[in-house]
């Protein structure tokens, strides 16, 4: 063999590991991400509905199993909604908690406001 052709294969090899990275770099860009969603969607009807003075069984019935009920403190119920589309879009959180009194009727409803990103 000689000194060109030694270059020309070296170039061939260095020519097509270069296609190959760009191929790859390419295709890694187009990961697809599903949705995630997480938690209780909530419309704002049904939210709407829950008055004080209800119940937990008409809660529950209502609005669905709590996402959160937190054994140490049982008079707190809490519905969170978490929903992400893709990778580009930004995140939809919702936050919506039910108080109990002592008689295991609602007390309190909270809507905390989602923090706002400056």
């Amino acid at each position: 063999m000689t000194a060109a052709s030694n270059v020309m294969t070296a170039l061939f090899r260095l020519r097509r590991l270069a296609v190959a990275a760009l191929v790859l770099t390419v295709l890694g860009a187009c990961v697809h991400r599903i949705d995630i969603q997480q938690g209780n969607f909530l419309d704002k009807e049904d939210i709407d509905r829950i008055s004080v003075g209800m119940t937990r069984v008409q809660v529950r019935a209502l609005l669905g199993t709590p996402m959160v009920a937190d054994p140490f403190q049982g008079s707190r119920w809490d519905y969170v909604y978490y929903f992400k589309r893709g990778r580009l879009h930004r995140a939809v959180q919702r936050h919506f908690i039910v108080y109990f009194d002592g008689a295991d009727k609602v007390e309190k409803i909270d809507r905390p406001e989602p923090a706002k990103k400056s």
